[in-house]
């Protein structure tokens, strides 16, 4: 099935760019994506090692996703957070629900969705924290996913839309299938190994208002996927991925001098 479910277009942190701006610490082509540190205003750096990207989240600090459509067309945004899609709170496959973006429009997608009106924030928060581990799901914590889908230039006359019927996404307050049990065995164990490393919590409760709309992907398979890892500032520098910054050069003879005696301080 090619038309989307569940597709919603933004309504709010919106607005049109100029088709030759290009946000700074951005990733992607046809789409730019970017996080966003809500607390600070500021737009985290990427990291480039290993063929991969990576940013270093603040641990208690909410986040957005802003995604900016640099194309000419409508496209479709299909997103994940830890692995789980931030609108139907489904295990992430890219034939489920996205956001829609208009031509040169950028968006801040920054909490799950709860209802056409209200998200639960994204906040960087300690791995067994995060919504993903506390619904079964550990295994692909901390990790930002946008698939993208071009619109399909012949569509059929507007349907009556109705998401409940239409997705078979299940209540905003109902819990995620659990792995099977040697599965989410193994990922406890990872889990716990791993408690340092960051997720993504459920936060509190926001005003964000969004309205359904409809979407023809021209393709089954989405024309881009921008990938973003992140983790704590410290354990990229371990995992070698972020550089320190440079250390003070070491002195072997500290207290020493070129040069002479210098005067007495006046008295």
């Amino acid at each position: 099935m090619r038309q989307a479910l569940a597709t919603f277009t933004i309504l709010v942190c919106a607005s049109l760019l100029m088709a030759c701006a290009h946000p700074a610490h951005a990733v992607g082509s046809l789409v730019d994506v970017a996080i966003v540190d809500r607390d600070t205003g500021q737009t985290l750096d990427v990291y480039h090692a290993r063929g991969r990207h990576y940013v270093a989240g603040r641990p208690g600090a909410r986040y957005a996703i802003r995604v900016t459509n640099r194309s000419g067309e409508r496209v479709m945004a299909v997103m994940s957070v830890d692995g789980v899609n931030i609108i139907t709170g489904q295990t992430a496959n890219w034939n489920q629900s996205g956001y829609v973006f208009e031509p040169g429009q950028s968006g801040e997608l920054a909490g799950w969705r709860k209802s056409s009106y209200e998200i639960a924030a994204f906040e960087f928060t300690a791995l067994p924290d995060s919504y993903a581990a506390q619904t079964g799901r550990p295994l692909d914590i901390g990790v930002i996913g946008v698939a993208v889908f071009r619109e399909r230039v012949v569509r059929p006359l507007p349907q009556p839309f109705h998401w409940r019927e239409q997705s078979g996404a299940a209540p905003s307050n109902a819990p995620a299938a659990k792995s099977e049990s040697a599965q989410g065995a193994l990922a406890e164990r990872r889990a716990d190994a791993a408690s340092e490393r960051l997720g993504t919590g459920h936060g509190a409760r926001e005003s964000s208002h969004a309205a359904r709309t409809s979407f023809e992907r021209s393709t089954s398979s989405p024309v881009e996927v921008v990938s973003i890892q992140y983790d704590r500032f410290e354990n990229l520098v371990s995992a070698g991925i972020v550089q320190p910054a440079a250390m003070a050069t070491p002195r072997a003879f500290p207290g020493s001098a070129w040069g002479f005696v210098p005067d007495p301080p006046r008295q």
